[in-house]
């Protein structure tokens, strides 16, 4: 297993121990169909990836190559309505947004994108490209976006794709930072994209 570096923001983010000797890590081996945050989603990786053992939310599921602060996939699978993408640690101040039932793909960037400005306490969320696509034959969302933690000086830069099945939400979300580990890993995460059975 490679030497795992988390950056705070992220671990804040996904509920995840700063320290990695905390968190429990153990390796999904390649060229396998590995089953996702105990679901029905299932995904082949094409390289040796690490899988944390905290869990942000029941539905999801965190791996990594380097780090969290390096290059991060982040699963989410089967959300139903009332649910959230993220650990909703501020609950009464700044309560995340919840899962609808009635969600629809156009809405998933939105529902993202609100989760995530507020799980990171930060406004510097841009929104690119949203395009149609399909997710194991499933009518699907894909978008990208990019980040900056206020304080902090690195871009990070993200590609997730979405679809809402049976009323409940798949996610497959990749981000890294802008310089070297965005380009260097994506079409690695593009692959697990496409490798995905729900």
């Amino acid at each position: 297993m490679r030497k795992l570096h988390i950056s705070i923001a992220a671990a804040t983010l996904l509920g995840l121990s700063a320290t990695p000797a905390m968190a429990g890590w153990k390796v999904v081996p390649h060229g396998m169909a590995t089953a996702v945050a105990k679901s029905t989603l299932r995904v082949t990786p094409g390289e040796d990836w690490n899988q944390s053992s905290v869990r942000p939310v029941k539905q999801s599921e965190v791996w990594t190559l380097d780090g969290d602060s390096l290059n991060q996939l982040y699963f989410v699978s089967g959300l139903a309505a009332g649910g959230t993408l993220l650990r909703d640690s501020n609950k009464k101040s700044r309560p995340l947004p919840k899962m609808n039932g009635a969600m629809q793909l156009a809405d998933i960037p939105e529902f993202f994108e609100s989760s995530w400005r507020l799980g990171l306490n930060t406004s510097l969320f841009e929104m690119g490209a949203i395009e149609p696509t399909k997710l194991d034959g499933h009518d699907a969302v894909r978008f990208a976006y990019q980040y900056t933690v206020q304080g902090e000086m690195l871009t990070r830069k993200g590609i997730a794709v979405g679809t809402v099945v049976k009323g409940q939400l798949y996610l497959i979300n990749f981000v890294a930072p802008s310089t070297y580990y965005f380009d260097r890993d994506r079409s690695k995460a593009q692959a697990i994209f496409d490798s995905a059975r729900l």
